[in-house]
Formats: C-alpha cells, structure tokens, sequence
C-alpha cells in the first residue's frame, strides 16, 4: 500500500464533530505547551488534526537537523512489517526510545578507528590515539557531567545501572538497629526491588521490616509528590537510604528529586536516585539538588546501545568519604596504578568506586551519543520534547476519550454504553513538570493485538502487560509527522478491531 493511498484512508476516516478533548484544568488554563500548539497552528492557517500542521512543525523545529545523526529504521528493514500495508521505501515510526535508543550514524566510523588502531599498534593503543583505552572512560566524563548537571569529577563511567547502586549501597547503606529501612516505590524497576532486598539480607536485616514501599492512592497510577514528602517525614527517623527514580519506568511520572533530596536530608536519610529513564530525557541538576550519588543506564535516551556501558554519580561532599566499599585496581590513582605495590592509593570521589576498565568498545557508542548531546542542550531538547508529547496527548485525547455513558435508553429503558469502543486513559501525569518523553496509554483492554498490528505498520513501540503501552517521541530523532502518523496508524487498527468484533456477534446472532 503506498503512502498516499495510506494517508487517503487516514483522512477518509470520519473526524469527530462535537467531541474535543479537554485542554484545560478545573481553572480554565491551557497548558503552555497547548497555548504555543494553537498558537503555531493560527500562524499555519491549518487545525492540530492536520497532518499538514505536523509538517509546518517539522519544518520549523530547529533541532531537525539532530535527526541525521540517527540510522531511522525503514519499513523495508523492520521484520514485523506487513508489506501490503505500507510503503516499504518509507521510514518507520520509531516510539521506543524509552526502552532503546537508535543506532548513531557515527558509530561504524568509530569503531572501525578503534579497531584499526588495535590491528595497526597493538599493546600500543592503551595510550596511543584520539582515545587512548586506558583512559577512554574519563575523556567522556566533563560531556556526560554536563547531561547530569554535575561536576566532571563527580561522574564516572562504569559497569551496569544495577552493578552501580549495588556498589553504592555497600557504602551508603549502613542500617542500624534505629536506622534500618530503605524506601522504595511499591512498582519499583524489579532490578531495584531485588537491589533493595539483597542489600537488606546482606546486611542481616529482613525486608519485611525495614523496606517501606511508596504507594499510589486508590485507582490511581501516579504517586502523589505529597504523599511521597508525607511518608519520609513520617518514617525518616528510620530510614537509612531512599532509592526512588526519576522517572517512573511503567507510568513516565518524573519525580521531584530537588524535594525529595530535601526532604530526606532533613530526616538524616541518604537519596540515591536510579535514572534509568530521566537521563538524557529531563533536565538534571545532580550536583545543585545535593543527590548523595545515583546512576543510570545508556542505551535508552543516551542511545549507546543494548547493554552500554552505565554512568554513576557522587556527590563531592562524598569525595574522601572512608565507608565500607568493595575495591578494584581501577579505583587507584591513575599516576600510581601502575606501580604495583599493592597498597591501595584510592581515587577520591566516584573514581574510587570503579573497579575494572572498561572495554573500549563499550566506551565508544556512549562517546558517539554525548557528541551528539553537545551540539545541543537539555534545555532545547526539553523544549522540543514538551511540544511532542503535548502533541501526541492532544490527539489522543481528541480520538480516544473514554465515551460517557449513551443517554439513548435501550428496550428495557436503561441507558447504554457502547461496549464495543477501545478508549485509552493516559496514566502519565498531565503536568508537563511530571512528566518526560514517555506517554503510557492506558487501554479498556488487552493489547496484544494492538501491539501486533502497530509492528505490522512499522510503528515501534512497547507494551507493559496486560493493557498499557509505552509511547516516547525522543526530541533527538522523532518528528511532529512520526505523532500524527501514530495516531492515524493507532486509529485505523481500532477502527478495524471494532468492526471484526461487530462482524463476529453477528455471525453469532445468525
């Protein structure tokens, strides 16, 4: 199917006439992000329902350009694809950047560099080139420090998320008898679970006493902020760490970690943070928030690839800290490392938690993304992301609404529902400062099948069972058109799901 006869089909679909989604609170007030939306499509003589408004934007984004650093996977590449229901030759719409970022065209050049180098000098390589492997993690510090909004030696890059916090908690978790707990959210990353348990037990503690579990309120996804300060104050004389995300990882809720760092300060608590799914997605200020450490993956926002190497954070009032902590040669001083005495000439600050060098090939996609980073900002990159996700929440909002009750009595004089329409419910928060990226859509029912027939119409996203699935347009690569193409894709497979169903309780009937 070719686009145009695609994009007929979209446009031929009957556009709602009476419904429109809610743009504003209970006061009246249109979220800035909207304001600029309507804004733009008054200046482009066009409605937000137009694919011709995403384009206009597309045109005007001044980070468009970011865009061809990326590989963006075609339809002709993407193994799910249904040929006959898209054009091969088109790019495929790629909403998956919360769970893996896409492939940096620089990176083969990179590699290719590196391992010329290691055929061409050999041994010679660790301190020979444009990165010496032997010091390949800390000439990417001062770029990563900046995404973090931390000081360059406050960083390091090292290891996995997980093997990270494990590696801070043996020193930042030291539970006595009156100070044992650590807080957790109730739907915590299970990594983080079972980091949480573990660190307990091998402490000699039992997590069903000392770990507290944050949890959403009745019906509800999202935890309140409020409840979140209400329960530190309330256990904090007990609480040894908080270990909270930034983002949440199955809602998109982005914590207030500058608060809840307070907050647990003044209880006497240390604050790590796991952000797997902030960094590179929301603006960070580490450093200036007085996170006691945390640490996070690379291969979703920071697009480093499946399994990249991680990025760790602590804080320099931490940096000649003398807790207990497990040692490795490539936490001695680089300028005595190698005069194997065998006596321990710690590095201060994170640089003393680091424990074996990292392969070079681990380092090199992640210096290929913070290259990229620096030819913007987090600040540009957040301005764009707003607007997207606004966007894509319009226009959910605007086809997906959940349908009220009909007024029109059926035979027995009670009023009817259509059982038969799928409506979404967005669990993400709709205050933009609560929120990143990512949107969760929330359906009235199983979406596997949905999930099936995005992949067959090249659009990539996940799901998180049994009916919610994760959209992130990532300002780095996704376009305004990659939105209204979700939408229209997302439409047209419920439209087709509807009428299966209606076609089947016919034949029933019959």
């Amino acid at each position: 199917m070719s686009s145009t006869t695609k994009h007929t089909l979209s446009n031929s679909m009957e556009e709602p006439s009476t419904k429109r989604p809610k743009v504003s609170d209970d006061k009246g007030h249109v979220s800035a992000p909207l304001q600029e939306l309507f804004q733009q499509a008054k200046g482009f003589a066009c409605t937000l329902m137009d694919q011709q408004f995403a384009k206009c934007m597309d045109r005007i984004d001044p980070l468009r350009h970011l865009r061809e650093e990326f590989d963006i996977p075609k339809m002709s590449t993407i193994p799910t694809v249904d040929e006959s229901l898209v054009n091969m030759a088109d790019d495929g719409i790629y909403m998956c950047g919360n769970s893996l970022g896409l492939k940096l065209r620089s990176l083969k050049g990179l590699i290719d560099e590196e391992l010329d180098k290691w055929a061409n000098m050999g041994v010679l390589g660790h301190m020979s080139g444009r990165m010496p492997w032997a010091m390949s993690d800390e000439l990417i510090q001062a770029k990563m420090a900046k995404v973090v909004g931390a000081k360059e030696n406050e960083v390091a890059i090292m290891n996995g998320l997980s093997v990270n916090i494990h590696l801070l908690m043996i020193s930042f978790y030291q539970p006595t008898k009156e100070r044992h707990k650590i807080l957790i959210e109730e739907h915590a990353f299970p990594s983080d679970h079972y980091i949480a348990e573990s660190q307990i037990r091998l402490k000699g503690f039992d997590p069903k006493t000392s770990l507290v579990m944050l949890k959403s309120r009745k019906d509800e996804q999202a935890v309140h902020m409020s409840d979140v300060i209400d329960t530190i104050e309330r256990e904090g004389d007990s609480i040894a760490v908080i270990l909270l995300p930034g983002v949440q990882y199955y809602t998109g809720q982005v914590f207030d970690m500058e608060a809840i760092t307070k907050a647990g300060h003044e209880k006497g608590c240390i604050v790590g943070f796991d952000l797997a799914h902030a960094v590179g997605n929301i603006e960070l200020q580490l450093h200036d928030w007085d996170v006691d450490f945390a640490s996070w993956c690379t291969y979703k926002y920071l697009n480093g690839g499946a399994g990249a190497l991680a990025g760790a954070f602590l804080h320099n009032k931490h940096a000649a800290n003398t807790r207990p902590r497990l040692t490795g040669w490539w936490g001695h001083q680089m300028n005595t490392r190698f005069d194997m005495s065998n006596e321990m000439d710690l590095a201060p600050g994170i640089a003393g938690y680091r424990i074996s060098n990292p392969g070079f090939l681990s380092v090199i996609p992640v210096k290929a993304s913070l290259e990229v980073f620096s030819k913007t900002s987090m600040a540009a990159l957040r301005k764009k992301s707003v607007l997207l996700t606004g966007y894509l929440e319009y226009l959910i909002k605007l086809h997906f609404s959940r349908p009220k009750p009909s007024k029109t009595p059926d035979e027995s004089g009670k009023a009817t529902d259509d059982g038969d329409q799928i409506y979404i419910d967005i669990i993400t928060p709709s205050n933009v400062a609560e929120r990143g990226c990512q949107l969760s859509l929330l359906f009235n029912t199983n979406v596997d099948e949905i999930l099936t027939q995005l992949m067959k119409r090249g659009t990539l996203c996940d799901e998180r069972k049994p009916n919610v699935i994760r959209i992130a347009p990532t300002p780095l690569y996704s376009k305004f058109e990659d939105v209204w193409r979700f939408v229209q894709i997302l439409r047209e497979i419920v439209k087709c799901m509807r009428l299966q169903k209606m076609a089947r309780s016919s034949d029933e009937l019959d």
